[in-house]
Formats: structure tokens, sequence, C-alpha cells
């Protein structure tokens, strides 16, 4: 029997510190700027009423997750290499493209989040953007994935300030129970929205990172407890962030008198934290937002300079000297480079981000397809079977059938 298939070890809280890491990460990463943005303007546009999904979303976003956590101690392999082992070298591509895709979408978006900072406090956003690439890919040559791993739970947990800013703005309970009963289905702008929040907590890379985290840390299927905890705790902090931004932004714009779309990171700061004046509005957000896009972007440059390696069958860890893994290296700092010229171009936050979580949702089919089947094939007792594999068979299709639904549905309208 191979060390990834050792037995399971007692819990301990010693262990777990161990451990943990790759789930709490991925999950900071999870609520990034494009999710902010996408919360803010749920509440803005729709008030209480896409709430409810976010709390929806937890055991579905765990349920994803512990799958790549079960894949990834199993095996010792990443999703990619997997998935080549297991269904071919097209299906890998076909894989790696769709990753590819929405790892620079997901990048595009955290450098305009910055960038979207640094003007808030003056800074050019050519200034922002070099200041940011020097900074990630002085990070990456520490060849530490420890150290990564730490430096991205540091400047993640600044996005818990909006848990802070949700309960200055003393949203009514009331409200915000009667507004998340409230669901306008028949309405394609809803359905947008909501495909955009789907969209938005169940990511592409997220899957890729976290069984590729596992790979590099060591985990064993001894440590599936501590682990699969490491998942929870995530999850549950992602989404109660996401709440927190919604309801900041709903309770705020119903005291000013009326829902409106925001298009500016200038008008997010202006809705979000009114009651805390200028300066400590920008201040707050500025931390909380600088925190979910620096987390996500160090997660989805990792994400897609790892898998491109792996599936070329080449070195990809951060432990490699460069000369020695040379794709891994080169592709991380040509993604950084290329999207920070591109944001430097001054798109538009708002609209790439939000359009950004709706792509998400639209290439769910490939990417928890792939991931059921692979958990379907894993060794016993570790096999998705039996009734918990038929309720995340349930989950999972029904996540995949109303997110692209939803949509397709919003596109249209």
């Amino acid at each position: 029997m191979s060390l990834s298939l050792a037995a399971p070890l007692p819990f301990n809280w010693r262990r777990f510190l161990v451990v943990a890491g790759p789930g709490i990460v991925v999950m900071l990463a999870d609520t990034d700027a494009g999710s902010v943005i996408t919360a803010a303007q749920s509440g803005a546009q729709w008030g209480y009423s896409l709430l409810a999904l976010q709390f929806i979303l937890i055991p579905i976003l765990y349920i994803v997750q512990e799958l790549t956590v079960r894949l990834g101690a199993t095996t010792g392999k990443g999703h990619a290499e997997l998935i080549k082992q297991h269904f071919g070298r097209t299906w890998a591509w076909v894989s790696v493209a769709t990753l590819i895709t929405t790892c620079f979408g997901a990048l595009l978006s955290e450098l305009s989040g910055l960038a979207g900072v640094g003007n808030l406090m003056g800074v050019p956003i050519p200034a922002t953007m070099a200041l940011v690439a020097t900074a990630l890919l002085a990070m990456a040559l520490t060849r530490s994935y420890p150290t990564v791993e730490r430096i991205a739970i540091v400047v993640g947990g600044f996005e818990l300030v909006f848990l802070l800013v949700a309960w200055m703005a003393h949203p009514g309970l009331g409200e915000m129970a009667s507004g998340a009963l409230s669901a306008p289905l028949a309405d394609p702008k809803y359905l947008y929205l909501a495909s955009a929040n789907i969209g938005a907590v169940i990511m592409p890379w997220m899957v890729f990172f976290q069984q590729s985290s596992v790979v590099e840390k060591g985990l064993t299927t001894a440590d599936l407890k501590p682990a699969r905890l490491d998942t929870a705790v995530g999850a549950v902090a992602t989404q109660l962030i996401m709440a927190a931004v919604l309801v900041a932004v709903a309770a705020t714009l119903g005291k000013a008198g009326g829902d409106h779309p925001l298009d500016t990171i200038e008008e997010i700061v202006g809705a979000i934290t009114p009651f805390l004046g200028e300066f400590g509005g920008k201040l707050l957000f500025g931390l909380g937002m600088s925190g979910a896009a620096l987390v996500a972007a160090i997660v989805v440059t990792l994400t897609a300079a790892r898998t491109l390696a792996e599936v070329l069958g080449v070195k990809h860890k951060l432990e490699d000297e460069p000369r020695e893994a040379p794709w891994f290296y080169g592709f991380y700092a040509a993604a950084l480079v290329i999207c920070a010229i591109v944001v430097a171009s001054n798109v538009n936050l708002v609209s790439l981000s939000v359009g950004v979580q709706v792509m998400n949702a639209l290439l769910l089919p490939i990417v928890l397809g792939f991931l059921h089947l692979l958990a379907r094939r894993l060794p016993d007792p570790y096999r998705l079977k039996g009734a918990y594999g038929a309720f995340a068979g349930v989950v999972i299709l029904a996540t995949v059938v109303f997110g692209v639904y939803s949509g397709i549905a919003g596109l249209w309208g």
C-alpha cells in the first residue's frame, strides 16, 4: 500500500495547524475582487434577494472542494495530471484551456481591483501594476510553498474588514429576512446576477489549486480529517464575507433611497461605507479589496502556471529553481505581465468582473464533470459512492444546470 493510502489518524488540533492552509487559502481567494464586486452589485440591484443564495452555496462549495482534497491526498497527483491519466491528452488540454481562460479572466479582475484601490488612494494605475507584479514575482522566487501559503493567509485576512462594515451598516433583521425570501426567478437580470454569484463561488481554478496544493504540501489520506475541516472553515468564512458585502450595500442603498447599478469602484465605495466618512470608507474598503484581490492573484497565477506545466509533464513546484522549471516560472511571469499591461489600459472593472463570474458558471459542466468522474474512480474506501455519492452527484448536477441556465437566460434577456 502506498503512503498516499495511509490510514486516517485521530484528529488533533496540533495536526490541524500543520495540515491547514490549502482550504483556507483557496476559500479566501474565492472571495476575490470579482466576487466582492458581484456581491456589491447584488445588494445594489436586488437588495437582500440574493442573500439566501450565499448560505445555500456553503455546503455546495464544501462538497466540491472536499473532492479535490480526496483526489490529491489519495493519488498524489494534480487535477490536470489525473485527467490526462484517465481520459487522455486531448481531454486534458480541453480542461487546461478552460482553466487558463478562467485564470486570465480572474487575474484581470484581481489586478483591476487593485488598480481601483490605487486610484482611490491617488496612485496611478501603471505604478500600482508595476508594484503588484514585482511583489508577486518576488514571492514566487522565494521557492517555498509554506511561505507563499502564509503570505496568502495574511493578506487574505484583510477581507474580514467587510464583516465590520456590514455590522456598522446596521441592517434591519426584518428587512433582511423578508428580502432573502424574495426570488424573482422570472427576471433575466436577477438570473444573470444569480449565475454570477454561483460563478463567483464555484470557480474552476479553485479545484485545480487546492488539489495541487494538497499534493505540494505532501498531505496523504492520513490527513483527510484536518484537511476537510480546513476546507469547511474556509467555505463558511468566504460566504460570510460575500454575505457581508451584499448586506452592507443593500442596507446602505436602502437608507439612501434606491437601488441602482454600481458602475465604478468609487461608486461601490460610496455605497458601502458612507457612514464611515470619506477616509474611513476608503481605508476599510481598500484593505478588504486589496486582501481579496492579492490572495486571489497569487492563487490564480500559481494555478495557471502549475496546471500548464502539469499537462506538459514538466516540473511545476515552487521548490524547483527557475532553470529547472522554466515553463512554470515563465508562464507565471508572462501571465502577470500581460494582465498588468491590459489593466493599465483602463478596462471597466465592474462589467469585467461580473462577466468573468458568469463565464465561470457557464464552464462548470466541464470542471465539475471531470471532478465527479475522477472521484468515482478512486480506490476504496475513498471512492465517491453510496448515498453520499448520489447526493454529491445531485448537488453538482443541480449547481451546473442552474448556473448555466441562469447565465444563458440572463445573457439572452
